[in-house]
């Protein structure tokens, strides 16, 4: 079964369309990631499917069911989003245990919740000990953990990750790659992923579409693009920008 069909997807902020024509399927179980610049509608492409943003033409489904365009609580229990920012996507007063709760409470799902979020933090390597702390007491790469934690409470199928290592440092980017990769294996989770970093894509995916001005120019496997196999002039200058040291 794919896990995401999505067809002829303009997606519009007011007057301005801002994706058109987008079509991919995404395979049950596959990591697929969506690249490009800044404002090639990559994000817009996440919100969609989340219900985050509601003005689009074209289809979108998920396992088999299309998507309406507001949030649905049925669809919160398949599919979840990791946002870039884990400081932004948590609540300041709240605590981790708090954090972690919440979507069993709002779902009415049932069982020892402690349990749950004691699991769950040992799932994505957080010790039980900052079960009880805040986001402020949390560094960048543990709020992310928390983040991704939480995404994962209700057991959906998919996560959509928006730049999920962009806003840590590049020690920590590492540890949550190798989390997520191991998330995946071990949940058979199904990845779309937007980021701009193609040394992630080759890490983490398995296929890639090239975004630019809003549309999809080019859709590969990630051997094309180990091998610099990618045909697009455009796809070609991405990876040619990846291959240049940045000057700093």
């Amino acid at each position: 079964m794919s896990a995401i069909v999505i067809d002829n997807l303009d997606v519009s902020y007011g007057e301005t369309k801002v994706t058109r024509g987008i079509g991919f399927t995404v395979a049950e179980g596959e990591s697929f990631a969506l690249v490009g610049e800044s404002g090639s509608g990559k994000t817009t492409v996440l919100k969609a499917i989340a219900g985050l943003a509601r003005t689009w033409t074209g289809s979108i489904s998920v396992f088999g069911q299309p998507r309406g365009h507001g949030i649905d609580r049925g669809f919160a229990r398949q599919c979840q989003m990791v946002f870039q920012d884990p400081y932004g996507s948590l609540h300041p007063r709240k605590t981790v245990d708090a954090v972690l709760s919440e979507p069993l409470a709002i779902h009415g799902v049932g069982g020892d919740h402690g349990k749950r979020v004691e699991d769950m933090l040992d799932a994505v390597g957080l010790d039980r000990k900052f079960r009880f702390r805040f986001p402020h007491q949390l560094s960048g790469g543990q709020r992310q953990r928390v983040a991704i934690a939480r995404a994962l409470m209700l057991e959906p199928k998919l996560l959509l990750l928006d730049e999920p290592t962009s806003a840590l440092d590049v020690s920590v980017q590492a540890e949550i790659l190798n989390l997520l990769k191991r998330l995946r294996r071990e949940q058979g989770l199904t990845y779309l992923m937007v980021t701009h970093n193609l040394p992630v894509v080759s890490f983490l995916c398995d296929r890639l579409a090239v975004m630019r001005h809003g549309k999809v120019v080019e859709i590969a496997d990630v051997g094309q693009l180990k091998r610099g196999e990618l045909v697009n002039p455009y796809s070609r200058e991405l990876i040619e920008l990846s291959a240049t040291p940045s000057q700093t």
